[in-house]
């Protein structure tokens, strides 16, 4: 099982990032992902998920109406569009992997992780 985050680097406030998860290893259809983040000194906090039918992604509110999760089939992989970026979103964005049909913000909830990119918004 691999999952491998990219699209990270360096960018101002006000500002689109656009991370990448690309998996295999393990059956991507029936799988929810999910994209974490862990800024220094703070705990990995839940971002993003989304179901394996695609519908129904989760957010946390800090995110809420400036992030979209989405996933390709085809390509095997989920994607984290970041909008009206802030120094808040500085961290390592990590995804992870259950083969549940739901999903969920919980960091104990996913059994596959991968290593994460590092996001920082700095002017």
């Amino acid at each position: 099982v691999q999952l491998q985050a990219s699209g990270g680097g360096l960018f101002h406030p006000g500002g689109s990032a656009r991370l990448s998860c690309a998996t295999s290893g393990f059956n991507f259809d029936i799988h929810a992902i999910g994209w974490f983040r862990q800024a220094p000194g703070k705990e990995r906090e839940g971002v993003s998920c989304i179901p394996w039918r695609g519908w129904s992604a989760r957010y946390h509110d800090s995110v809420k109406g400036r992030f979209t999760i989405s996933r390709d089939s085809a390509k095997k992989s989920v994607y984290l569009e970041m909008n009206s970026l802030n120094t808040d979103d500085t961290a390592v964005y990590y995804c992870a992997a259950q083969g549940f049909s739901n999903c969920s913000l919980n960091r104990d909830w996913y059994d596959y992780w991968g290593r994460g990119t590092l996001v920082t918004v700095s002017s």
